[in-house]
């Protein structure tokens, strides 16, 4: 029986999920930063209805800093936790216009430096607007599925990223956290997984532990949205 490695859950998950990738919709990386920083407990969906008009009206840097903080309260209001994201993203538009020649930046360090930017924002950022692989983007989703699949034992955000990192090659990095969240918020759901339905069902170390009888599994009804 093979192992639950992340090679092997790659190449399992590669096949139910081929369009696996980034869900936020942007055009540039200073977009990418501020739909990441808004994705902050909320859904990347939510995100993208707020975002769609936000970028018509906020096209550069200096547009996050000039507006009354107010307003931009207003505009990114429905995505929860408006006051800290709005002072996020007005904090750190001020920081790219000062130190970063109006640029994102493009490495880890810098920006961490950016106010409301942790490890998981950052390796976003640079894996889809550079193409720069440097972390596992452990959100929710990742960390949840990851756990459950005992691809870590961790239950801190950076040692779960550091396990993930040693066990999977560089150039999947990114590509694994991005089916991990494909795969947790179709199957492997918070509250309720469908492990009756679940490709890892028989080997999954949860699963096994919620249902150590397949024949009495029963079959649970799709979440609605």
């Amino acid at each position: 029986m093979p192992r639950l490695t992340p090679p092997f859950v790659i190449k399992k998950l590669e096949k139910l999920y081929p369009y696996a990738d980034c869900s936020l919709d942007f055009t540039n990386p200073l977009e990418l930063l501020v739909a990441t920083i808004l994705s902050a407990q909320c859904t990347d969906k939510r995100v993208n209805i707020v975002t769609k008009s936000l970028f018509k009206k906020y096209k550069k840097p200096k547009d996050y800093v000039l507006v009354p903080i107010e307003e931009l309260e207003h505009d990114i209001h429905s995505c929860g936790t408006y006051h800290m994201k709005a002072k996020a993203i007005q904090e750190s538009c001020a920081r790219i216009i000062s130190e970063y020649n109006e640029k994102v930046p493009r490495s880890m360090d810098e920006l961490l430096t950016l106010r409301g930017v942790g490890r998981k924002t950052a390796a976003i950022v640079l894996s889809s607007a550079y193409g720069i692989i440097d972390g596992v983007p452990v959100d929710t989703h990742v960390f949840r599925v990851s756990r459950r699949l005992g691809l870590t034992k961790w239950e801190d955000q950076k040692r779960i990223e550091l396990d993930l990192m040693k066990k999977t090659p560089k150039k999947d990095w990114v590509h694994l956290a991005h089916l991990l969240v494909a795969h947790g918020r179709v199957v492997c759901i918070a509250r309720r997984p469908r492990c009756e339905i679940c490709v890892f069902k028989k080997i999954c170390p949860s699963s096994l532990i919620r249902s150590p009888n397949p024949k009495k599994t029963l079959v649970r009804s799709p979440k609605r949205a």
